[in-house]
């Protein structure tokens, strides 16, 4: 797998981006797209971004929740919750 999109013809319909990151974020990317089955870095950025532009009603702050009842999951100190309840709990947000 290649961290980079190595197409030498390059996509009419694509514009090429730069950002600047810590070292240490990158790394999370990089493991992040890896673990989760993208074919490159390009690929997985371009999900998040999108995803986060499809779904603006997600706060910072919702993010955030959803991140830390996952790492309770993982680490056994939260019970799971059916996805009923979730899009219970989401529209109670709306």
């Amino acid at each position: 797998m290649s961290d980079t999109d190595t197409n030498d013809t390059p996509d009419p319909e694509k514009t090429n981006i730069n950002i600047r990151i810590t070292e240490s974020f990158l790394d999370d990317i990089d493991a992040t797209w890896e673990q989760e089955g993208f074919n490159s870095r390009s690929e997985f950025i371009r999900y998040v971004l999108r995803d986060a532009v499809k779904h603006p009603a997600f706060t910072r702050e919702s993010w955030k929740e959803i991140a830390t009842e996952e790492h309770k999951l993982r680490t056994g100190e939260g019970d799971a919750i059916s996805s009923e309840d979730v899009l219970a709990r989401l529209e109670q947000d709306d």
